[in-house]
């Protein structure tokens, strides 16, 4: 039996609120679309489009970020901050006016992931209940 060509496609995965997205290269993309019968050219893509079925378009990303941020306890200045960019950028990231690369994905992800296991750390660290201070009775 003849093993068969198998073309593998560049591309990386990221977490949003519990749902795993795919991040590719455009002509990937545009060829993937072309494959099937999807009319939908990532470079002419407007603001709030998506793929038939549900994507992920600008307005749900900033909505998912923002929200994770916010769920996080962080502000745009802290996470802007501990991401390494700028946090004008974050501001229009989440105000979805602008679509950010997938390292700026990584990176805010990867933030907002520490943040998550910081905040975790300080809860397990505290007593679930202080003991009461017998000091003096008798």
């Amino acid at each position: 039996m003849a093993a068969r060509n198998r073309r593998t496609i560049d591309c990386r995965g990221v977490e949003l609120d519990g749902i795993r997205y795919v991040i590719l290269r455009e002509s990937v993309f545009d060829w993937l679309c072309r494959k099937a019968g999807v009319d939908a050219d990532a470079g002419t893509m407007h603001e709030g489009a998506t793929i038939e079925g549900g994507g992920l378009d600008r307005t749900s990303l900033a909505e998912k970020l923002a929200r994770r941020r916010r769920a996080c306890g962080l502000s745009q200045a802290e996470l802007a901050r501990r991401a390494g960019i700028r946090a004008e950028t974050l501001n229009r990231i989440e105000r979805g006016h602008t679509t950010p690369d997938f390292a700026t994905v990584r990176k805010l992800v990867v933030a907002m992931n520490a943040a998550e296991q910081e905040s975790l750390s300080q809860q397990l660290a505290r007593p679930s209940h202080e003991e009461p201070n017998h000091a003096g009775e008798s």
